[in-house]
Protein backbone atom coordinates (compact mmCIF):
# COMPACT_ATOMS: atom_id res chain seq x y z
CA UNK A 1 0.00 0.00 0.00
CA UNK A 2 1.37 3.44 -0.95
CA UNK A 3 2.33 5.71 1.95
CA UNK A 4 1.70 9.01 0.19
CA UNK A 5 -1.41 11.10 0.87
CA UNK A 6 -1.07 13.85 -1.76
CA UNK A 7 0.93 14.54 -4.89
CA UNK A 8 3.07 17.39 -6.21
CA UNK A 9 3.19 17.79 -9.98
CA UNK A 10 6.44 18.32 -11.88
CA UNK A 11 5.47 21.81 -13.05
CA UNK A 12 4.40 22.87 -9.54
CA UNK A 13 7.58 21.54 -7.94
CA UNK A 14 9.67 23.27 -10.61
CA UNK A 15 7.96 26.61 -9.84
CA UNK A 16 8.63 26.21 -6.13
CA UNK A 17 12.25 25.28 -6.71
CA UNK A 18 12.82 28.13 -9.14
CA UNK A 19 11.48 30.59 -6.56
CA UNK A 20 14.42 29.86 -4.27
CA UNK A 21 16.72 32.68 -5.28
CA UNK A 22 20.03 33.04 -3.47
CA UNK A 23 22.54 35.86 -3.69
CA UNK A 24 25.00 35.22 -6.56
CA UNK A 25 28.14 33.46 -5.43
CA UNK A 26 31.20 35.64 -5.04
CA UNK A 27 34.64 35.02 -6.57
CA UNK A 28 36.16 31.78 -5.35
CA UNK A 29 32.90 30.48 -3.87
CA UNK A 30 32.39 26.80 -4.53
CA UNK A 31 28.94 25.96 -5.76
CA UNK A 32 27.48 22.57 -4.78
CA UNK A 33 26.91 19.99 -7.51
CA UNK A 34 23.60 20.25 -9.36
CA UNK A 35 22.15 17.17 -7.66
CA UNK A 36 23.11 18.54 -4.23
CA UNK A 37 21.47 21.91 -4.95
CA UNK A 38 18.30 20.12 -6.10
CA UNK A 39 18.22 17.89 -3.02
CA UNK A 40 18.74 20.91 -0.75
CA UNK A 41 15.94 22.77 -2.52
CA UNK A 42 13.44 19.94 -2.08
CA UNK A 43 14.46 19.39 1.54
CA UNK A 44 13.99 23.10 2.25
CA UNK A 45 10.50 23.01 0.74
CA UNK A 46 9.61 20.10 3.01
CA UNK A 47 11.02 21.76 6.13
CA UNK A 48 9.14 24.95 5.27
CA UNK A 49 5.88 23.04 4.91
CA UNK A 50 5.46 24.27 1.33
CA UNK A 51 5.61 20.66 0.12
CA UNK A 52 3.67 18.50 2.58
CA UNK A 53 5.10 15.48 4.31
CA UNK A 54 3.87 12.27 2.63
CA UNK A 55 3.44 14.03 -0.72
CA UNK A 56 4.28 11.96 -3.77
CA UNK A 57 7.02 13.56 -5.87
CA UNK A 58 7.12 13.46 -9.67
CA UNK A 59 8.89 10.63 -11.44
CA UNK A 60 12.55 11.30 -12.18
CA UNK A 61 12.00 11.73 -15.92
CA UNK A 62 9.06 14.17 -15.43
CA UNK A 63 10.97 16.39 -13.01
CA UNK A 64 14.08 16.35 -15.20
CA UNK A 65 12.04 17.64 -18.14
CA UNK A 66 10.35 20.33 -16.02
CA UNK A 67 13.72 21.56 -14.67
CA UNK A 68 15.69 21.09 -17.91
CA UNK A 69 18.29 18.94 -16.17
CA UNK A 70 19.44 15.39 -16.75
CA UNK A 71 17.57 12.45 -15.29
CA UNK A 72 20.84 11.44 -13.63
CA UNK A 73 20.80 14.71 -11.64
CA UNK A 74 17.28 14.06 -10.38
CA UNK A 75 18.06 10.43 -9.55
CA UNK A 76 21.12 11.47 -7.54
CA UNK A 77 19.11 14.14 -5.70
CA UNK A 78 16.38 11.63 -4.81
CA UNK A 79 19.02 9.17 -3.59
CA UNK A 80 20.59 11.87 -1.37
CA UNK A 81 17.19 12.71 0.09
CA UNK A 82 16.51 9.03 0.81
CA UNK A 83 19.86 8.75 2.59
CA UNK A 84 19.02 11.77 4.75
CA UNK A 85 15.52 10.54 5.62
CA UNK A 86 13.62 13.15 3.63
CA UNK A 87 12.35 10.73 0.98
CA UNK A 88 10.92 7.23 1.01
CA UNK A 89 10.34 5.06 -2.02
CA UNK A 90 8.73 1.76 -2.92
CA UNK A 91 8.86 -0.01 -6.25
CA UNK A 92 5.59 0.50 -8.06
CA UNK A 93 4.40 3.19 -5.61
CA UNK A 94 6.87 5.98 -6.36
CA UNK A 95 8.66 8.29 -3.93
CA UNK A 96 7.15 10.51 -1.28
CA UNK A 97 8.45 13.13 1.15
CA UNK A 98 9.26 12.34 4.78
CA UNK A 99 11.10 13.82 7.75
CA UNK A 100 13.91 12.04 9.59
CA UNK A 101 13.37 10.69 13.08
CA UNK A 102 13.88 13.45 15.64
CA UNK A 103 12.82 16.27 13.36
CA UNK A 104 9.58 18.12 14.15
CA UNK A 105 6.93 18.04 11.47
CA UNK A 106 7.08 21.31 9.51
CA UNK A 107 4.31 23.79 10.24
CA UNK A 108 2.20 24.96 7.32
CA UNK A 109 1.20 28.15 9.09
CA UNK A 110 2.57 30.37 11.84
CA UNK A 111 1.86 28.36 14.97
CA UNK A 112 3.17 29.62 18.35
CA UNK A 113 6.54 28.37 19.51
CA UNK A 114 6.25 25.40 21.93
CA UNK A 115 6.62 26.55 25.58
CA UNK A 116 9.65 24.33 26.15
CA UNK A 117 11.60 26.28 23.52
CA UNK A 118 10.84 29.76 24.82
CA UNK A 119 14.00 29.93 26.94
CA UNK A 120 16.40 29.26 24.07
CA UNK A 121 14.70 30.69 20.98
CA UNK A 122 13.51 34.24 20.28
CA UNK A 123 10.12 33.82 18.62
CA UNK A 124 9.46 36.23 15.75
CA UNK A 125 6.99 33.87 14.15
CA UNK A 126 3.82 34.81 16.01
CA UNK A 127 2.61 38.42 15.73
CA UNK A 128 1.07 38.57 19.20
CA UNK A 129 1.93 40.41 22.42
CA UNK A 130 1.47 39.37 26.06
CA UNK A 131 -1.83 40.28 27.69
CA UNK A 132 -2.29 43.95 28.66
CA UNK A 133 -2.58 43.55 32.40
CA UNK A 134 -4.32 44.34 34.66
CA UNK A 135 -7.13 44.44 32.10
CA UNK A 136 -7.21 40.72 31.37
CA UNK A 137 -7.56 39.86 35.06
CA UNK A 138 -10.19 42.54 35.62
CA UNK A 139 -12.16 41.39 32.57
CA UNK A 140 -12.21 37.77 33.75
CA UNK A 141 -13.23 38.84 37.24
CA UNK A 142 -16.01 40.96 35.80
CA UNK A 143 -17.13 38.04 33.62
CA UNK A 144 -17.29 35.72 36.62
CA UNK A 145 -19.63 38.15 38.35
CA UNK A 146 -21.94 38.08 35.31
CA UNK A 147 -21.76 34.32 34.81
CA UNK A 148 -24.35 32.87 37.27
CA UNK A 149 -27.48 33.56 35.16
CA UNK A 150 -25.87 31.93 32.14
CA UNK A 151 -24.81 28.89 34.20
CA UNK A 152 -28.49 27.98 34.51
CA UNK A 153 -28.82 27.68 30.72
CA UNK A 154 -27.52 25.11 28.25
CA UNK A 155 -24.62 27.47 27.43
CA UNK A 156 -24.85 27.09 23.64
CA UNK A 157 -25.32 30.40 21.81
CA UNK A 158 -24.54 29.75 18.13
CA UNK A 159 -24.90 33.43 17.20
CA UNK A 160 -23.19 34.64 20.36
CA UNK A 161 -24.46 36.09 23.63
CA UNK A 162 -27.21 38.62 22.89
CA UNK A 163 -25.56 41.17 25.18
CA UNK A 164 -22.26 40.97 23.28
CA UNK A 165 -23.94 41.03 19.86
CA UNK A 166 -25.74 44.22 20.90
CA UNK A 167 -22.54 45.77 22.19
CA UNK A 168 -20.62 45.02 18.98
CA UNK A 169 -23.50 46.41 16.91
CA UNK A 170 -23.45 49.60 19.00
CA UNK A 171 -19.72 49.98 18.40
CA UNK A 172 -20.22 49.84 14.63
CA UNK A 173 -23.06 52.32 14.89
CA UNK A 174 -20.81 54.67 16.87
CA UNK A 175 -18.31 54.48 13.98
CA UNK A 176 -20.99 55.73 11.61
CA UNK A 177 -22.11 52.30 10.34
CA UNK A 178 -25.70 51.69 11.55
CA UNK A 179 -25.81 48.06 12.66
CA UNK A 180 -28.39 45.80 14.32
CA UNK A 181 -27.56 42.85 16.60
CA UNK A 182 -29.07 40.62 13.91
CA UNK A 183 -26.10 41.57 11.72
CA UNK A 184 -23.54 40.18 14.19
CA UNK A 185 -22.33 36.63 14.88
CA UNK A 186 -19.72 36.01 17.57
CA UNK A 187 -17.08 33.45 16.58
CA UNK A 188 -14.06 31.67 18.01
CA UNK A 189 -11.52 34.22 16.84
CA UNK A 190 -11.14 35.74 13.38
CA UNK A 191 -9.92 32.39 12.04
CA UNK A 192 -13.20 30.80 13.07
CA UNK A 193 -15.10 33.61 11.37
CA UNK A 194 -13.23 33.30 8.06
CA UNK A 195 -13.42 29.51 8.14
CA UNK A 196 -17.22 29.74 8.46
CA UNK A 197 -17.42 32.30 5.63
CA UNK A 198 -15.24 30.18 3.33
CA UNK A 199 -17.37 27.10 3.91
CA UNK A 200 -20.57 29.03 3.29
CA UNK A 201 -19.49 30.91 0.15
CA UNK A 202 -16.36 29.14 -1.03
CA UNK A 203 -16.70 25.43 -1.41
CA UNK A 204 -14.09 23.11 -2.86
CA UNK A 205 -12.72 24.37 -6.14
CA UNK A 206 -14.11 27.91 -5.81
CA UNK A 207 -11.82 30.83 -6.59
CA UNK A 208 -10.85 33.22 -3.80
CA UNK A 209 -8.96 36.42 -4.65
CA UNK A 210 -6.31 37.30 -2.09
CA UNK A 211 -3.75 40.03 -1.66
CA UNK A 212 -0.23 39.00 -2.55
CA UNK A 213 1.30 38.85 0.01
CA UNK A 214 -1.39 38.05 2.58
CA UNK A 215 -1.74 36.52 6.05
CA UNK A 216 -0.16 33.05 5.96
CA UNK A 217 -2.60 31.25 8.26
CA UNK A 218 -5.61 32.48 6.30
CA UNK A 219 -4.03 31.39 3.02
CA UNK A 220 -3.45 27.93 4.45
CA UNK A 221 -6.99 27.77 5.85
CA UNK A 222 -8.32 28.49 2.37
CA UNK A 223 -6.05 25.89 0.78
CA UNK A 224 -7.22 23.27 3.26
CA UNK A 225 -10.82 24.15 2.35
CA UNK A 226 -10.00 23.31 -1.26
CA UNK A 227 -10.12 26.87 -2.59
CA UNK A 228 -8.27 27.99 -5.71
CA UNK A 229 -6.34 31.09 -4.65
CA UNK A 230 -6.08 33.95 -7.13
CA UNK A 231 -3.26 36.32 -6.01
CA UNK A 232 -3.51 40.07 -6.63
CA UNK A 233 -0.16 41.80 -6.22
CA UNK A 234 0.21 44.59 -3.68
CA UNK A 235 2.11 47.73 -4.62
CA UNK A 236 5.70 48.09 -3.41
CA UNK A 237 6.31 49.32 0.13
CA UNK A 238 3.28 50.83 1.82
CA UNK A 239 1.60 51.76 -1.46
CA UNK A 240 -1.06 49.17 -0.83
CA UNK A 241 -3.71 48.22 -3.33
CA UNK A 242 -3.51 48.48 -7.12
CA UNK A 243 -7.19 49.01 -7.88
CA UNK A 244 -6.86 48.67 -11.65
CA UNK A 245 -5.32 45.24 -11.09
CA UNK A 246 -8.04 44.32 -8.60
CA UNK A 247 -10.78 45.33 -11.01
CA UNK A 248 -9.22 43.26 -13.80
CA UNK A 249 -8.79 40.16 -11.62
CA UNK A 250 -12.31 40.37 -10.22
CA UNK A 251 -13.72 40.80 -13.71
CA UNK A 252 -11.67 38.10 -15.43
CA UNK A 253 -11.41 35.43 -12.71
CA UNK A 254 -14.89 36.03 -11.21
CA UNK A 255 -13.88 34.77 -7.73
CA UNK A 256 -16.70 33.92 -5.33
CA UNK A 257 -14.84 35.60 -2.47
CA UNK A 258 -12.11 38.23 -2.13
CA UNK A 259 -10.20 38.54 1.15
CA UNK A 260 -8.48 41.81 2.12
CA UNK A 261 -6.82 43.33 5.19
CA UNK A 262 -7.33 47.05 4.56
CA UNK A 263 -6.30 48.17 8.06
CA UNK A 264 -2.53 47.84 8.62
CA UNK A 265 -2.24 44.93 6.26
CA UNK A 266 -0.57 41.75 7.46
CA UNK A 267 2.31 41.44 6.58
CA UNK A 268 3.14 44.77 4.87
CA UNK A 269 1.49 47.20 7.32
CA UNK A 270 -0.16 49.18 4.48
CA UNK A 271 -3.32 51.19 5.23
CA UNK A 272 -5.92 51.56 2.46
CA UNK A 273 -7.32 55.07 2.09
CA UNK A 274 -10.97 55.97 1.53
CA UNK A 275 -10.66 56.07 -2.24
CA UNK A 276 -9.04 52.64 -2.40
CA UNK A 277 -11.76 51.18 -0.19
CA UNK A 278 -14.55 52.75 -2.23
CA UNK A 279 -13.12 51.52 -5.52
CA UNK A 280 -12.48 48.04 -4.16
CA UNK A 281 -16.07 47.70 -2.95
CA UNK A 282 -17.37 48.99 -6.30
CA UNK A 283 -15.21 46.46 -8.18
CA UNK A 284 -16.41 43.59 -5.99
CA UNK A 285 -20.04 44.63 -6.40
CA UNK A 286 -19.68 44.82 -10.18
CA UNK A 287 -18.10 41.35 -10.30
CA UNK A 288 -20.62 39.76 -7.94
CA UNK A 289 -17.82 38.91 -5.52
CA UNK A 290 -18.28 38.75 -1.74
CA UNK A 291 -15.63 41.02 -0.21
CA UNK A 292 -14.37 39.80 3.18
CA UNK A 293 -12.74 42.70 5.04
CA UNK A 294 -10.49 41.65 7.94
CA UNK A 295 -10.47 44.42 10.58
CA UNK A 296 -8.41 42.65 13.23
CA UNK A 297 -5.68 45.35 13.11
CA UNK A 298 -8.01 48.35 12.77
CA UNK A 299 -7.41 49.75 16.28
CA UNK A 300 -3.64 49.35 16.22
CA UNK A 301 -2.56 52.71 14.81
CA UNK A 302 0.78 53.59 16.37
CA UNK A 303 1.41 57.15 15.17
CA UNK A 304 -0.68 59.85 16.81
CA UNK A 305 -1.39 61.71 13.58
CA UNK A 306 -2.90 58.73 11.75
CA UNK A 307 -6.41 59.48 10.48
CA UNK A 308 -8.26 56.20 10.16
CA UNK A 309 -10.37 55.84 7.00
CA UNK A 310 -14.00 54.82 7.01
CA UNK A 311 -14.53 51.06 7.54
CA UNK A 312 -14.76 49.07 4.32
CA UNK A 313 -18.38 48.16 5.08
CA UNK A 314 -19.16 51.89 5.20
CA UNK A 315 -18.94 51.90 1.39
CA UNK A 316 -21.57 49.16 1.12
CA UNK A 317 -24.72 50.75 2.54
CA UNK A 318 -26.99 47.99 1.22
CA UNK A 319 -24.85 45.35 2.93
CA UNK A 320 -24.92 43.11 -0.14
CA UNK A 321 -21.19 42.97 -0.89
CA UNK A 322 -19.02 43.35 2.23
CA UNK A 323 -18.66 40.92 5.12
CA UNK A 324 -16.55 42.32 7.98
CA UNK A 325 -14.47 40.23 10.38
CA UNK A 326 -13.21 41.59 13.69
CA UNK A 327 -11.39 40.11 16.65
CA UNK A 328 -10.10 40.74 20.15
CA UNK A 329 -6.99 38.66 19.51
CA UNK A 330 -4.67 41.29 17.98
CA UNK A 331 -5.90 44.45 19.68
CA UNK A 332 -6.23 42.83 23.12
CA UNK A 333 -4.71 39.33 23.53
CA UNK A 334 -4.34 36.27 21.31
CA UNK A 335 -5.50 34.07 24.17
CA UNK A 336 -8.88 35.82 24.11
CA UNK A 337 -10.37 33.78 21.28
CA UNK A 338 -13.29 36.06 20.49
CA UNK A 339 -14.05 37.20 16.96
CA UNK A 340 -17.14 38.40 15.14
CA UNK A 341 -18.75 38.74 11.75
CA UNK A 342 -20.78 41.74 10.59
CA UNK A 343 -22.94 41.00 7.56
CA UNK A 344 -26.48 41.21 6.23
CA UNK A 345 -29.01 39.44 8.50
CA UNK A 346 -29.67 36.65 5.97
CA UNK A 347 -25.93 35.91 5.77
CA UNK A 348 -25.71 35.79 9.56
CA UNK A 349 -28.65 33.37 9.69
CA UNK A 350 -26.94 31.09 7.18
CA UNK A 351 -23.66 31.19 9.10
CA UNK A 352 -25.44 30.42 12.36
CA UNK A 353 -27.36 27.53 10.83
CA UNK A 354 -24.15 26.01 9.45
CA UNK A 355 -22.47 26.31 12.82
CA UNK A 356 -24.50 23.40 14.20
CA UNK A 357 -22.11 21.13 12.30
CA UNK A 358 -18.93 22.93 13.39
CA UNK A 359 -18.20 24.26 16.88
CA UNK A 360 -21.79 25.06 18.08
CA UNK A 361 -20.73 28.29 19.75
CA UNK A 362 -18.06 30.39 21.45
CA UNK A 363 -17.12 30.05 25.16
CA UNK A 364 -19.53 32.06 27.33
CA UNK A 365 -16.97 33.24 29.89
CA UNK A 366 -14.71 34.79 27.26
CA UNK A 367 -17.67 36.52 25.62
CA UNK A 368 -18.63 38.01 28.98
CA UNK A 369 -15.04 39.17 29.52
CA UNK A 370 -14.97 41.01 26.18
CA UNK A 371 -18.39 42.50 26.88
CA UNK A 372 -17.09 43.73 30.26
CA UNK A 373 -14.17 45.43 28.51
CA UNK A 374 -16.45 47.09 25.96
CA UNK A 375 -19.04 48.27 28.50
CA UNK A 376 -16.70 49.63 31.20
CA UNK A 377 -14.14 51.49 29.11
CA UNK A 378 -11.53 48.87 29.91
CA UNK A 379 -11.16 48.03 26.22
CA UNK A 380 -10.05 51.55 25.27
CA UNK A 381 -7.49 51.64 28.08
CA UNK A 382 -6.19 48.15 27.30
CA UNK A 383 -5.83 48.94 23.59
CA UNK A 384 -3.97 52.16 24.40
CA UNK A 385 -1.56 50.10 26.49
CA UNK A 386 -1.22 47.68 23.59
CA UNK A 387 -0.40 50.58 21.22
CA UNK A 388 2.28 51.82 23.61
CA UNK A 389 3.86 48.35 23.79
CA UNK A 390 3.81 47.91 20.02
CA UNK A 391 5.13 51.44 19.38
CA UNK A 392 8.09 50.93 21.72
CA UNK A 393 8.81 47.50 20.25
CA UNK A 394 8.61 48.88 16.71
CA UNK A 395 11.19 51.53 17.48
CA UNK A 396 13.53 49.05 19.17
CA UNK A 397 13.26 46.46 16.39
CA UNK A 398 13.66 48.97 13.55
CA UNK A 399 16.73 50.48 15.22
CA UNK A 400 18.31 47.08 15.87
CA UNK A 401 17.70 45.71 12.37
CA UNK A 402 19.04 48.85 10.71
CA UNK A 403 22.17 48.63 12.84
CA UNK A 404 22.84 44.89 12.41
CA UNK A 405 21.54 44.43 8.86
CA UNK A 406 21.86 47.77 7.04
CA UNK A 407 21.40 46.13 3.63
CA UNK A 408 17.89 44.89 4.51
CA UNK A 409 15.14 47.11 3.10
CA UNK A 410 11.73 48.02 4.56
CA UNK A 411 9.33 50.87 5.14
CA UNK A 412 8.12 51.50 8.69
CA UNK A 413 4.32 51.09 8.88
CA UNK A 414 2.25 53.53 10.89
CA UNK A 415 0.29 50.80 12.62
CA UNK A 416 -0.25 47.09 12.97
CA UNK A 417 2.22 44.58 14.33
CA UNK A 418 4.48 43.59 11.44
CA UNK A 419 7.47 44.70 9.39
CA UNK A 420 7.79 43.32 5.83
CA UNK A 421 11.50 43.12 5.03
CA UNK A 422 13.42 42.53 1.81
CA UNK A 423 16.37 40.51 3.06
CA UNK A 424 19.22 41.97 1.03
CA UNK A 425 19.06 39.42 -1.76
CA UNK A 426 19.06 36.39 0.54
CA UNK A 427 16.55 33.55 0.49
CA UNK A 428 13.92 34.04 3.18
CA UNK A 429 13.43 30.26 3.40
CA UNK A 430 17.11 29.70 4.04
CA UNK A 431 17.19 32.54 6.57
CA UNK A 432 14.31 30.91 8.44
CA UNK A 433 16.10 27.58 8.46
CA UNK A 434 19.43 29.09 9.53
CA UNK A 435 17.62 31.14 12.18
CA UNK A 436 16.51 27.93 13.89
CA UNK A 437 20.19 27.03 14.32
CA UNK A 438 21.14 30.32 15.94
CA UNK A 439 18.07 30.67 18.15
CA UNK A 440 15.70 33.02 16.34
CA UNK A 441 12.47 31.93 14.71
CA UNK A 442 11.36 34.01 11.74
CA UNK A 443 8.76 33.24 9.04
CA UNK A 444 9.95 33.38 5.46
CA UNK A 445 8.25 35.40 2.75
CA UNK A 446 6.85 32.46 0.73
CA UNK A 447 4.49 31.61 3.57
CA UNK A 448 2.65 34.82 2.77
CA UNK A 449 2.43 34.21 -0.97
CA UNK A 450 1.11 31.76 -3.52
CA UNK A 451 3.32 29.30 -5.44
CA UNK A 452 6.69 30.36 -4.05
CA UNK A 453 6.38 34.13 -4.27
CA UNK A 454 8.36 36.45 -1.93
CA UNK A 455 11.38 34.22 -1.47
CA UNK A 456 13.50 37.31 -0.82
CA UNK A 457 11.43 38.48 2.18
CA UNK A 458 10.88 37.79 5.87
CA UNK A 459 8.24 39.12 8.25
CA UNK A 460 9.33 40.63 11.57
CA UNK A 461 6.62 41.34 14.18
CA UNK A 462 6.75 44.02 16.89
CA UNK A 463 6.64 41.44 19.66
CA UNK A 464 10.02 42.02 21.30
CA UNK A 465 11.69 45.18 22.52
CA UNK A 466 14.70 46.47 24.43
CA UNK A 467 17.62 44.09 24.82
CA UNK A 468 15.60 41.21 23.32
CA UNK A 469 15.12 43.17 20.08
CA UNK A 470 18.86 43.84 20.00
CA UNK A 471 19.61 40.14 20.49
CA UNK A 472 17.02 39.12 17.91
CA UNK A 473 18.63 41.38 15.29
CA UNK A 474 22.08 40.04 16.18
CA UNK A 475 20.85 36.47 15.73
CA UNK A 476 19.25 37.39 12.41
CA UNK A 477 22.57 38.82 11.31
CA UNK A 478 24.24 35.56 12.33
CA UNK A 479 21.65 33.61 10.32
CA UNK A 480 22.32 35.86 7.32
CA UNK A 481 26.05 35.14 7.58
CA UNK A 482 25.31 31.41 7.63
CA UNK A 483 23.21 31.73 4.48
CA UNK A 484 25.84 33.85 2.74
CA UNK A 485 28.53 31.32 3.61
CA UNK A 486 26.43 28.36 2.50
CA UNK A 487 24.92 27.88 5.97
CA UNK A 488 27.33 25.09 6.79
CA UNK A 489 30.44 26.54 8.31
CA UNK A 490 32.15 26.60 4.93
CA UNK A 491 31.38 23.35 3.13
CA UNK A 492 28.64 24.83 0.97
CA UNK A 493 25.72 22.83 2.37
CA UNK A 494 22.51 24.12 3.96
CA UNK A 495 21.59 23.17 7.56
CA UNK A 496 19.98 19.75 7.88
CA UNK A 497 17.66 19.97 10.86
CA UNK A 498 15.68 22.33 13.06
CA UNK A 499 17.29 22.88 16.47
CA UNK A 500 15.27 24.61 19.19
Amino acid sequence: MAQWTSAVGAAQLARLLNSQQDRPAGPGTRRPPAYRALADGIRLLVLEGRVPVAARLPAERELALALSVSRTTVAAAYEALRAEGFLESRRGAGSWTAVPAGNPLPARGLEPLPPEALGSVIDLGCAALPAPEPWLTRAVQGALEELPPYAHTHGDYPAGLPVLRSMIAERYTARGIPTMPEQIMVTTGAMGAIDAICHLFGGRGERIAVESPSYANILQLMREAGARLVPVAMAEGLGGWDLDRWRQVLRDAAPRIAYVVADFHNPTGALADDDQRRRLVDAARSAGTVLVADETMSELWLDDDVEMPRPVCGFDPAGSTVITVGSASKAFWAGMRIGWVRAAPDVIRSLVAARAYADLGTPVLEQLAVNWLFSTGGWAQAVELRRTQARENREALVTAVRRELPEWEFEVPRGGLTLWVRAGGLSGSRLAEAGERVGVRVPSGPRFGVDGAFEGYVRLPFTVGGAVADEAAARLAAAARLVEAGASGGNGEAPRTFVA
